[in-house]
């Protein structure tokens, strides 16, 4: 791998150790077995450009492991656990998502990165449910399954980081999901707001 590779896989190992708040131009060049602090200036502009670089890979990564974790057979309920399981197990690398989230709305181009990858989030989501090649999930489809999808995974991964000892179990999850069904459905005489 070339310095820019090499940084990028140091900062990847430091935001899921350390987190970003407590990665510093030392612990990256030093992740990345002992590059010049300079070259994170020449190849990335900053640190935290650096960081956000690294992070939108790492979640990349994490997405396609994730995807093919909900797409293998099984049930439900476990697919949820292991989703579940390894949110808990990459804790630091979430906690850097959260605050990757945060800064979105001060560097436009990170703003355009996760607005694209949450468009893409919800059409794999849908085309993984309903069985099809995302190519094949109509826009109504992801904007009603694959929404509500990413909706779900996105409060579970909060509420794990937030409160991991009470979070819902990926059994809890369909439940509620079931529970959910029923307070919808016309015949059940009760909606939901």
């Amino acid at each position: 791998m070339g310095n820019r590779e090499d940084l990028l896989a140091g900062a990847k190992r430091c935001l899921v150790e350390k987190g970003w708040g407590a990665t510093t131009v030392r612990d990256i060049a030093t992740a990345a077995g002992g590059i010049s602090h300079a070259a994170i200036g020449y190849h990335f502009g900053s640190k935290d450009a650096l960081l956000h670089a690294a992070l939108v890979d790492a979640m990349d990564d994490w997405g396609d492991q994730i995807g093919d974790t909900l797409a293998s057979d099984g049930d439900a309920e476990q697919a949820w656990q292991r989703v579940i399981d390894s949110v808990s197990t990459n804790r630091e690398l979430f906690i850097a998502s959260v605050e990757l989230m945060l800064q979105a709305h001060r560097f436009p181009e990170l703003r355009r990165h996760l607005t694209s990858a949450q468009e893409e989030g919800r059409r794999g989501l849908a085309a993984r449910l309903i069985g099809v090649d995302e190519a094949d999930v109509p826009d109504e489809t992801v904007r009603t399954i694959g929404s509500v999808h990413l909706a779900l995974f996105s409060g579970l991964v909060m509420q794990t980081l937030a409160d991991p000892e009470h979070a819902p179990t990926g059994a809890e999850i369909i439940a509620g999901l079931r529970a959910l069904v029923a307070v919808e459905t016309p015949h059940s005489g009760a909606t939901f707001p």
